[in-house]
């Protein structure tokens, strides 16, 4: 049977960077304050970038690093919940077209924060069912354009980015192991974006309730997860979170025993970016040499919805 692997990353940040300090000449608010609750000490906004701009770059160097021709991706798929267009077209069909990857299957997916690990589960089945050979995909989003700057609670988590890799045929040890994704709507109303009549609002959160539930869930997922592997924590090379609160992602650490050494946090330069978070986080384990071809490494999120999932995986080839 085939196998899958991720088998490249990469990652794209605004140019521009609103810090702690810039947000509290913009509302009440203060660095200790956000840096005591979050960790977050500044975010990159997309001022005037598109959100499928931003995809279009990180796929790009995906695409490169990749080393795969243009013309052997066979299928893109986008996780988003900020669209440039409200129902169509895609963003993933449009980064298709700017990639110039022709008449290929490209659709975008709506998980929130748990986007790239969807995006995981749904290469890694498309390319070991045989349907597909090479999968681009991609986690991109842009909270910059749904978050009002009057809501102090909200404001100081959310930044923009987008990040990519390309799910292959696995010609190695090095593949895709084990995903879990699940969702619970009937806990929507506590992360959402309301909508009145043809107006997309703000992001709207209850905060206390979503980080008691989002570390149980994303714990026990993980332990599950692991011991359907067959795989200790210990073994873990790198954890890799999604980067939404510092609080949260050292709850679910401490919880699973991991060493702070193991553990790739960014949420501290890039705030909550959403499905963009974990691609980023791992392009910069991966920039800076400590993701490598053979690394163990275990991934989760959970997003609004509610989502969550989990992935381990070998990186590379």
């Amino acid at each position: 049977m085939k196998k899958a692997a991720l088998v490249s990353i990469a990652a794209y940040a605004p140019q521009k960077i609103l810090t702690n300090a810039d947000l509290e000449k913009m509302v009440e608010t203060s660095d200790e304050w956000i840096v005591k609750r979050t960790g977050i000490h500044s975010r990159h906004i997309a001022e005037d970038e598109s959100l499928t701009s931003m995809a279009l770059k990180a796929g790009k160097l995906a695409l490169e690093r990749s080393g795969l021709e243009k013309n052997e991706i066979d299928c893109l798929i986008c996780a988003t919940v900020t669209p440039d267009f409200f129902c169509m077209p895609s963003t993933a069909a449009q980064v298709a077209s700017e990639l110039g990857l022709g008449a290929i299957m490209a659709f975008d997916i709506g998980a929130a924060c748990s986007g790239f690990v969807y995006l995981l589960e749904v290469a890694k089945s498309l390319v070991e069912s045989g349907a597909k050979k090479n999968v681009l995909i991609i986690g991109a989003d842009k909270f910059s354009s749904i978050v009002d700057y009057s809501d102090r609670s909200i404001c100081v988590l959310f930044g923009d980015g987008a990040g990519a890799g390309v799910v292959s045929v696995a010609s190695s040890d090095n593949h895709i192991i084990s995903t879990h994704c699940a969702s619970d709507g009937s806990k929507g109303e506590l992360l959402m974006t309301p909508k009145d009549g043809r107006n997309v609002g703000f992001v709207k959160m209850s905060g206390n309730e979503v980080f008691k539930i989002a570390v149980n869930t994303l714990t026990n997922d993980v332990v599950e997860l692991l011991e359907k592997s067959g795989i200790a924590s210990s073994q873990i090379d790198l954890f890799i979170p999604h980067q939404a609160n510092l609080r949260i992602i050292k709850a679910v650490q401490e919880r699973l025993g991991l060493s702070e050494a193991k553990c790739v946090v960014t949420v501290g330069e890039y705030g909550n970016t959403s499905a963009a978070s974990i691609p980023m986080a791992m392009n910069t384990a991966y920039e800076d040499g400590r993701l490598k071809a053979g690394s163990l490494i275990l991934l989760d999120a959970f997003g609004g919805g509610f989502t969550w999932g989990s992935a381990l995986l070998r990186f590379g080839r």
